[in-house]
């Protein structure tokens, strides 16, 4: 069956996926498979399938926002996807965590507008459990800090006259600030399948975003090799667990 979105082919797609912003993100992370091919690049979508050390997987660019990346995600599940791990980049709540540091959310805040459209406002936007633990296991023997805590999901980036509440998410416990996990977790939990996601931190969340902001740097590009890897890594012992 055709995905009329991502264009793929259900018959093409394997059980685990790993899914990202940044379609050249996504050929990054099929570059490090084997048997690597690209099935299809449809709007913001790439999609490639290929094999790590044998598992069989999908890499999968959703875009910006939650509302895209929304349908890449139901996509993925209704053509037989079971599994997704998103691997991305998040802004700091913490000096404790500086940019290059890896956070591993084990729940999501849904301060976005999508999920308020799918589920009631008390509905919980929460990993797998199962996930988080074998991408905390990897993250943490690639090296580096790694923590691992609730993140939370916005759609705004740049201000504009009301304030963005990232003080009261950071007095909250909250981690990192992203645009797409929450997402990612309900529609997991809809839909019957399982989700995690680890994402590199950019930078401060409330720093001058035009003044201060610089997501290129060899430092933020080292932590988003590591948390590649350890996607990668948890992708294979999760579905050797599953054996």
């Amino acid at each position: 069956m055709l995905m009329p979105i991502l264009q793929v082919n259900s018959e093409d797609m394997p059980p685990y996926a790993i899914v990202c912003g940044d379609p050249a993100r996504a050929q990054r992370i099929a570059e490090k498979l084997e048997e690597a091919r690209e099935l299809a690049f449809s709007r913001e979508y790439r999609t490639f399938v290929g094999k790590y050390k044998g598992t069989e997987l999908a890499v999968v660019s959703h875009g910006v926002g939650s509302p895209g990346a929304a349908v890449c995600f139901e996509e993925l599940i209704r053509a037989g996807v079971q599994t997704l791990i998103r691997v991305g980049t998040a802004g700091s709540y913490s000096s404790d965590h500086p940019a290059g540091s890896l956070i591993v959310s084990t729940a999501a805040v849904r301060a976005e507008g999508l999920t308020h459209q799918l589920v009631p406002p008390g509905y919980p936007a929460v990993a797998d459990h199962e996930v988080v633990q074998a991408l905390y296991e990897e993250a943490v023997a690639g090296g580096g800090t790694v923590k691992k805590g609730i993140t939370v999901t916005m759609d705004v980036f740049f201000a504009g006259v009301e304030e963005i509440p990232h003080a009261r998410y950071k007095q909250a416990g909250v981690l990192a600030v992203e645009m797409e996990i929450a997402a990612l977790y309900v529609i997991a939990s809809l839909r019957g399948a399982r989700a995690g996601a680890i994402v590199a931190l950019d930078g401060y969340a409330d720093a001058d975003l035009a003044a201060e902001y610089d997501p290129h740097t060899d430092v933020v590009s080292l932590a988003v090799e590591r948390e590649i890897e350890a996607a990668l890594r948890a992708v294979h012992k999760l579905a050797g667990a599953a054996v």
